[in-house]
């Protein structure tokens, strides 16, 4: 880590009422007097100044609040400016903080700062991420926990157990058996299989972290004219798909985001599935075969006219549209609608919202886990399911179960690597 004095804009960018422009470097007080024309200063207090540049003009009326190091976020010296948010005072303020030697932050720099001082660890850093693209109220809730160090608080349980078992398996080869604790073998057998447990469980909530994280992808899928897009437009509250009589209206998938109960959802509406040598429309309809694979609920949606009998599988809801043409609604667990008249329609609604609550009601409790984090966690419940299958063969237990913690570690930092920290930072804003 360098030692050069960084500055960023930590406030969302565009026209605003207050801009938060962020500093970070070591020995900052003088430069606080300099921005205050004050001697006698205390941190964690704000002045309002008049921030004037190197000739004297005047830059901004705004607020200065020094933090002393290690009471900051990235655990040096940080003063804050909140300055008025027109784009032209905060070029303004940049390009005065350039004449007094500071430069402009990379992305994460300041929370790769914190990480260096052991204000976050990398788990902590993932939270912060997750917390600032959070969209909903349940995204904000399961970013803050982890933010907050509950993650932490996990793997570093986790390393420090396999770290030990690790050690004792070690033990075994070297000691004799009067020297160590009895039954060790069996006990550390029984820890690693327990770890390996959590971590598979962890491992299985994935798509729900990922859900949370990233929205719920529910689609909507039938053969061509069964009234997918006008089903998508009420559900999306306007109307976003083409509406038609004529069959293969929809070519592409058309996806609006929707917050349900807190829940980030991906609404797709897609093209219909038939037999077809129209080149675009077969483009279309794969592309519907790859929302399908990747849907966390399918809407299946017929009409009376093409439907003898179905079932609906976990995962989806099944529709009967236009209902109105008929007076004979005998598939069961269907839900019969008419775009046109409305009829049914709220049920459906409610069936999602009930099928949204069944896959994600008590997941803020789950771990944040990103392409990163799954990589390392995934090596980790490998090395400890070779380790339980070496059995009595505790030198190659050992080096797995070591193995196992080092995965862990690099979630947290505590092993680190040049491109796991790249990755880590790189995910973040200037301003952090």
């Amino acid at each position: 880590m360098n030692n050069d004095t960084i500055f960023a804009l930590s406030s969302g960018h565009g026209k605003s009422g207050v801009a938060v422009i962020r500093i970070s470097g070591t020995d900052l007080a003088n430069t606080f007097q300099l921005f205050t024309n004050k001697s006698d200063i205390m941190p964690r207090h704000a002045y309002f100044t008049n921030l004037r540049d190197t000739s004297g003009e005047l830059i901004d009326q705004c607020l200065a609040i020094y933090f002393n190091a290690p009471n900051s976020f990235t655990g040096q010296d940080v003063i804050e400016l909140h300055t008025h948010g027109a784009p032209a005072t905060i070029n303004a303020v940049f390009e005065y903080l350039q004449t007094l030697g500071m430069r402009m932050a990379t992305p994460g720099e300041f929370s790769r700062r914190a990480f260096y001082n052991n204000k976050m660890d990398l788990a902590d850093i993932d939270g912060l991420a997750a917390l600032l693209d959070a969209q909903t109220d349940k995204q904000r809730k399961h970013a803050l926990q982890s933010m907050l160090g509950r993650d932490s608080e996990i793997y570093n349980t986790w390393r420090t157990q396999m770290v030990e078992i690790s050690a004792y398996a070690a033990a075994i080869l070297d000691y004799n058996s009067d020297d160590l604790p009895a039954n060790i073998g069996e006990t550390i057998h029984a820890r690693t299989k327990k770890l390996y447990n959590e971590i598979g469980d962890a491992l299985k909530k994935h798509n729900t972290s990922r859900a949370i994280r990233g929205g719920i992808n529910v689609v909507l899928v039938g053969e061509t004219n069964v009234g997918k897009s006008s089903i998508f437009n009420y559900l999306a509250g306007s109307n976003r798909a083409i509406v038609s009589d004529i069959a293969g209206t929809t070519r592409d998938v058309v996806s609006i985001n929707l917050d349900i109960d807190g829940y980030m959802v991906n609404l797709s509406d897609t093209a219909g599935i038939r037999e077809t040598c129209d080149t675009i429309e077969s483009i279309g309809i794969e592309r519907t075969k790859c929302e399908i694979e990747n849907a966390d609920i399918i809407i299946r949606v017929y009409t009376p006219e093409n439907v003898d009998s179905c079932t609906s599988q976990g995962n989806e809801i099944v529709v009967i549209n236009k209902s109105d043409t008929t007076k004979v609604h005998n598939i069961p667990n269907a839900i019969y609608t008419s775009a046109k008249t409305g009829d049914g329609m709220k049920s459906l609604s409610d069936s999602l919202r009930q099928k949204i609550h069944e896959i994600m009601d008590g997941s803020e409790n789950t771990l944040v886990i990103n392409a990163r984090t799954k990589s390392l966690l995934d090596a980790a419940y490998q090395d400890l399911g070779h380790a339980i299958d070496a059995g009595e063969n505790f030198d190659i237990f050992s080096e797995h179960t070591r193995r196992a913690s080092d995965a862990i570690g690099k979630i947290l930092g505590t092993i680190t690597a040049t491109e796991v920290l790249d990755m880590t930072f790189g995910q973040l804003c200037l301003g952090k």
